[in-house]
């Protein structure tokens, strides 16, 4: 809960107790408190601001004051039988727990302090790409269009106007909601959530140029889904660009403001398997035969925004990228169909010198092909994948096979060094910001019984460690096999 929610549900508690216990002479003064809590839910909605799932406070504060006013101002004294009575406390007690229970089951969280030496800035562009159609809108004539954020090094103590954790909070939490099979506003607190990130921010000048990495959410995900991942990489020295590509992302407002929702997995599934598992009778999209599936073309994005990079780098109509882009030393990486998508574009685009795949099966042309990047991949065992599917559904046979053995294949078939991080217990959506959207979803299965936040930390740290041996050219103890800060990391390296 918030602090000024927190004082609420003080005063709403305080209050309660006033109104059914008889008070010493020495402590009636907390009446007063009463008629303060109208107050304090009023400067709660101004600072704050009012989100749903404060509604119960909300008509508590009112009931109570009106009760205040009418036992304070009445002369005579009140019989009310003790049945009458005892229903009210009932109804008292539920109503303060459900006041207290709703912003606590969905809160306005805060993000950890990311710990490298660097703050974030942050900026976001919208890029055409006049040379692919668009396949996710229904003007056969539009052309692919991404939204891309991006994330670089400021200095510690810049102000300005900090970020929200979701641009368009609006569209993606009505969206994921829907996913959900929830009320269309169930998750629209999520647009009281900030980040680390100052918008436009002048760009840390200590160093000359800075690593640029790529950042693929998956299906049904955005830009910035994994932000306790791409702030601290931001912190210890990296430029990451995060896509909203139309069609995976769970919706993206494009530059003349129409809304392009993502498809679900029901939907889109068979353009993904066709990429990692290609049948003779190829799916048909807006009339179009994919033979080789989704995948392809959504790798092409990666390359695009590259493409934009380089003439960021030598003018950004913002101007504060400008020179600032090492792109002779880029990565990539991604989550799900991010980590697919991550897999192809490293396949397609040798421009891509490090590639970090997260729980992801990887297209069957990478796995013929093979990868020539330096790769790590992060995962989990398949007891774990069973695990999940026991808690929460999914998870064939079909589909925690396909994802062991074409992950295995790729890494056993790296020309150079590789990486093989398993961590056992760990769900697939703790790659993402989604554990702290509701500390419940452990209880329902959606995400893993083990820490949050040492899931975070884990990924966090085998993250950097990997490109900044890759792309800073900097050793790390944790790449040569050193489990003692987490020994629960099952670690494998070849050369």
């Amino acid at each position: 809960m918030r602090p000024i929610e927190t004082l609420l549900a003080g005063t709403l508690v305080i209050s309660f107790i006033n109104l059914i216990l008889p008070l010493p002479a020495s402590m009636q003064w907390l009446r007063s408190v009463a008629p303060l809590i109208v107050m304090v839910a009023g400067f709660q909605i101004i600072a704050e601001g009012a989100r749903w799932q404060m509604f119960p406070a909300y008509a508590l504060a009112i009931i109570f004051f009106l009760v205040w006013i009418f036992v304070y101002f009445r002369q005579d004294t009140v019989n009310i039988s003790g049945i009458v009575a005892g229903f009210g406390i009932v109804l008292g007690v539920m109503g303060i727990l459900l006041a207290i229970f709703l912003p606590v089951a969905l809160p306005v969280f805060t993000f950890p302090q990311p710990t490298g030496s660097y703050a974030v800035g942050t900026i976001t562009y919208h890029w055409v790409d006049n040379s692919r159609s668009e396949l996710f809108t229904d003007d056969p004539d539009d052309y692919r269009e991404i939204v891309a954020q991006v994330w670089y090094p400021t200095e510690k103590g810049v102000s300005g106007t900090i970020a929200p954790y979701i641009q368009d909070g609006d569209l993606v939490t009505r969206r994921l909601s829907e996913l959900f099979h929830l009320p269309w506003f169930t998750l629209d607190h999520l647009k009281y959530i900030t980040t680390h990130a100052v918008i436009s921010a002048p760009i840390a000048a200590d160093q000359a140029a800075y690593p640029v990495l790529i950042y693929l959410s998956g299906l049904d995900g955005f830009r910035s889904v994994s932000t306790f991942q791409i702030e601290e990489l931001v912190s210890q020295g990296y430029i990451v660009v995060g896509l909203d590509q139309p069609g995976a992302t769970v919706g993206v407002r494009l530059l003349d403001g129409r809304e392009v929702l993502g498809w679900q997995r029901d939907d889109m599934q068979p353009f993904i398997d066709q990429s990692v598992n290609p049948q003779p009778d190829a799916p048909i999209l807006n009339d179009r035969s994919m033979p080789d599936g989704i995948i392809p073309y959504f790798a092409q994005d990666a390359s695009f925004a590259l493409d934009q990079l380089e003439l960021l780098n030598i003018a950004d109509p913002q101007s504060i990228l400008t020179g600032y882009l090492d792109l002779e030393h880029v990565g990539v990486f991604g989550i799900s169909l991010g980590g697919i998508n991550a897999a192809q574009a490293c396949y397609n685009d040798a421009r891509f010198r490090a590639c970090l795949i997260m729980d992801a099966p990887i297209p069957d042309e990478v796995v013929k092909g093979g990868l020539q990047q330096l790769t790590m991949i992060i995962t989990r065992d398949a007891d774990t994948m069973r695990l999940e599917r026991e808690r929460a559904g999914g998870w064939t046979e079909y589909d925690i096979e396909q994802h062991q053995r074409t992950m295995r294949a790729i890494y056993e078939s790296l020309p150079g060094d590789g990486y093989y991080l398993q961590i056992p217990g760990i769900f697939h959506l703790n790659f993402t910001d989604a554990p702290y959207w509701s500390p419940f979803l452990s209880q329902i299965g959606m995400t893993a019984a083990m820490d949050r936040q040492r899931a975070f930390d884990i990924i966090n740290t085998y993250t950097v460690a990997f490109f900044d041996n890759q792309l800073k050219g900097q050793p790390s103890p944790l790449l040569e096999g050193d489990t003692t800060t987490y020994p629960e990391v099952i670690f494998e390296h070849q050369q």
